[in-house]
C-alpha cells in the first residue's frame, strides 16, 4: 500500500494532489444540473457531488466552490429559485464532460455540446432530453463551509421524471438498466452494474 499523511499530501504537487484527493473518497454521481439566467440564457454544468439529504421532505445537496469567481449555475439558482438535475448516461459521456470549460454567460453550453434542452410541466429551468431521471428542484437554503470556503446547496425535488422501465415494484430506480455513470475524480467515468440488493438487516442471532 502506498501512504501519505498529511504533510505528504500537502506537499504534493498540485495537480497529482487534486486527482488523488478527488478519487480516493470513491465513485460520485454524475449529473448535469440546468439553469436559467433572467436574461433567457441557459446554462449546462456537470457536477459529481449532488447527495441524498431526505426523502420527507425530498430533498438534496450538492457542493459549490467558492464564488469569488463567476459561477452561472449559483446566479442562475439565486435569481430564479430553480434548477434540473438530469442524470448523465453512457451516450453522452463526452457531450456531458465538456459542459465542465468555463464559457461565458450567454453562451448555453446546450449549443456547445449539441445536448438536447427540454422544457416541460411550467418549468423555466431546462432538463436534458432523454436524461433517464429528470428532476426539477426548488433552491429552499445554503450552508457556507468555512473550512473548505465552500458552498452546500440544498433544493427540494419539486417534480421527479423517471423513465418507467427503471423503476422496481417497490419503487427502486435500477440505475445501471438506464445506463447511468458515476465519476471517479475529476474526468474518470464508469458505467457501474448492479450486483445484488439485500433486504432491510436486523441485528444477527448469535
Amino acid at each position: 500500500m502506498k501512504y501519505f499523511n498529511i504533510n505528504d499530501i500537502n506537499s504534493l504537487d498540485k495537480i497529482f494532489r487534486i486527482n488523488l484527493i478527488n478519487s480516493c473518497s470513491g465513485f460520485k454521481s454524475a449529473n448535469l444540473l440546468g439553469s436559467i439566467s433572467t436574461e433567457g440564457n441557459t446554462n449546462l454544468a456537470v457536477f459529481s457531488s449532488v447527495t441524498h439529504l431526505g426523502s420527507n421532505p425530498p430533498t438534496l445537496g450538492f457542493i459549490l466552490r467558492p464564488t469569488t469567481v463567476p459561477r452561472d449555475t449559483y446566479k442562475n439558482i439565486r435569481d430564479t429559485g430553480v434548477f434540473t438535475i438530469n442524470h448523465i448516461f453512457e451516450d453522452i459521456i463526452e457531450e456531458a464532460h465538456q459542459t465542465s470549460a468555463k464559457y461565458p454567460g450567454d453562451v448555453s453550453e446546450f449549443d456547445i455540446t449539441g445536448l438536447e434542452a427540454e422544457f416541460k410541466e411550467a418549468c423555466i429551468a431546462p432538463f436534458v432530453k432523454n436524461s433517464p431521471v429528470q428532476m426539477e428542484m426548488k433552491y429552499v437554503e445554503e450552508v457556507y463551509i468555512k473550512s473548505n470556503d465552500v458552498l452546500m446547496i440544498v433544493a427540494q425535488i419539486e417534480k421527479l421524471f423517471v423513465n418507467e422501465k427503471l423503476i422496481h415494484k417497490d419503487g427502486f430506480i435500477d440505475l445501471s438498466a438506464g445506463k447511468v455513470v458515476s465519476i471517479n475524480g475529476l474526468d474518470g467515468y464508469a458505467v457501474p452494474k448492479l450486483k445484488e440488493r439485500f433486504g432491510y438487516q436486523r441485528p444477527k442471532n448469535k
